[in-house]
C-alpha cells in the first residue's frame, strides 16, 4: 500500500464506490471532505488504517493543499445539482476544480482525475452542464494531463433521481414529464462507476483522455418514469409539461432550494433539453474493462421499499390472491 490517493468529495454516492475499488486495487485513500465527522464510516471500506478522513472544502486553496501533501493522485468528484449560499455552480465546478489542479500541480502529484458530466457543454443554456465543462477547461489549463471521467445519470441505492421520483410518488397523484417526457439518458450503476474510476486512477494510461460512463441502453424520461412505478407498484398519472410551463415550476421551486431539495429547477428544466447520453466520440467502460450493469437488475434491490408492504409486498399479494 505505498501509493496514495486523495478523493475530494469521497464520502458520496459516487465518491464511497471508487473509494471501496480503490482500496480493492491496494492503494492508500485518503477522503477529503467538508465534514469529516460525518464521513467516519469511510475507514470500514479498506484494511485498517487503509483509509483516512480529512477535512477539506474544494472552495478553499490551503485546505486542498494540505490535503493533497504526499499523495500520488487526486480524484476530484466534488459538484452540485443546483445552488444554495455558497456552494454555487461556479465557487464549486469550475474555482473548485481549478483549485485542485492548481494545488496538485504545486505538490507534484502525478495523476490528475476530475469526474464532470455527460452534457458537459461550454454553450449549453443550462449553468450546470456550462461549469461542468468550464470546470474541464480549468483542470486541463493546469494539469494537461488530467484525465476527464464524463457520468451519465447514476443510479443504485441511495441515487438522487429514482428515489426523488418514488418518494414523490408516494403523495403526489401525477409526475410532470418536463418537455414530454422525450429527453432520453443512459443511465449507468453507480458500482460500474466507482470500478471505472478507480481503473482510471490506478492506470497512467489513463493520463490525457476523456471517458464517457454510460450504461449499456437509452431510455426516455418517460420510460424511466414508467420503471420505476412498475417496481413501486404505484400507478400515477404522467403529465406532460410543456417547457415554458416547465422553467416556471423551476422556478418556483427555486424559491424554496434553502430549505429543502427542489424536486426541479429552472436550470434542470434548461438541462434536460439535451439528451443525456454518450456521444461515442470518447473511450467509455469497454474499454475500461467495465461490463456494464442493467437498470433492470438493479432497480428491485432498492425501490421495493417504496412499495405498500415494502420488500414484502408480493408476499402480501399472495395472500390476498390466497395462494
Amino acid at each position: 500500500m505505498q501509493n496514495l490517493v486523495t478523493v475530494f468529495g469521497g464520502s458520496g454516492f459516487v465518491g464511497s464506490q471508487a473509494v471501496r475499488y480503490l482500496a480493492k486495487a491496494g492503494w492508500r485513500v485518503r477522503v477529503a471532505v467538508r465534514n469529516p465527522s460525518l464521513a467516519h464510516t469511510m475507514r470500514l471500506l479498506g484494511d485498517v488504517g487503509q483509509v483516512d478522513v480529512v477535512q477539506a472544502n474544494v472552495r478553499d486553496l490551503p485546505s486542498v493543499e494540505r490535503a493533497l501533501a504526499g499523495a500520488t493522485a487526486a480524484l476530484n468528484l466534488v459538484g452540485v445539482l443546483y445552488e444554495t449560499g455558497r456552494q454555487g455552480f461556479q465557487a464549486v465546478q469550475v474555482k473548485g476544480a481549478e483549485n485542485v489542479a492548481v494545488a496538485a500541480k504545486a505538490q507534484g502529484v502525478e495523476r490528475v482525475v476530475h469526474v464532470s458530466a455527460i452534457g458537459a457543454d461550454p454553450q449549453s443554456p443550462s449553468k450546470y452542464a456550462r461549469t461542468k465543462a468550464e470546470g474541464e477547461a480549468a483542470v486541463r489549463a493546469v494539469h494537461p494531463d488530467a484525465a476527464i471521467a464524463r457520468p451519465s445519470v447514476v443510479f443504485g441505492v441511495g441515487d438522487r433521481f429514482f428515489n426523488k421520483f418514488a418518494a414523490m410518488a408516494q403523495f403526489a397523484p401525477a409526475l410532470p414529464l418536463i418537455g414530454g417526457g422525450h429527453t432520453r439518458f443512459q443511465p449507468v450503476f453507480v458500482g460500474d462507476v466507482g470500478r471505472a474510476l478507480a481503473k482510471i486512477v490506478v492506470d497512467p494510461a489513463s493520463a490525457g483522455q476523456t471517458f464517457e460512463l454510460a450504461g449499456p441502453a437509452t431510455y426516455s424520461f418517460r420510460e424511466l418514469m414508467e420503471a420505476m412505478m412498475a417496481e413501486t407498484q404505484q400507478r400515477r398519472l404522467l403529465v406532460p409539461v410543456p417547457w415554458p410551463a416547465a422553467r416556471v415550476l423551476g422556478g418556483l421551486f427555486d424559491l424554496g432550494a434553502f430549505l429543502v431539495p427542489p424536486p426541479v429547477t429552472a436550470d434542470q428544466v434548461e438541462a434536460l433539453r439535451t439528451d443525456n447520453v454518450a456521444g461515442g466520440g470518447h473511450p467509455g467502460l469497454a474499454d475500461l474493462c467495465v461490463t456494464p450493469t442493467t437498470l433492470e437488475a438493479v432497480l428491485p434491490t432498492y425501490l421495493y421499499r417504496y412499495r405498500k408492504g415494502g420488500q414484502y409486498a408480493d408476499q402480501e399479494q399472495r395472500a390476498l390472491a390466497g395462494l
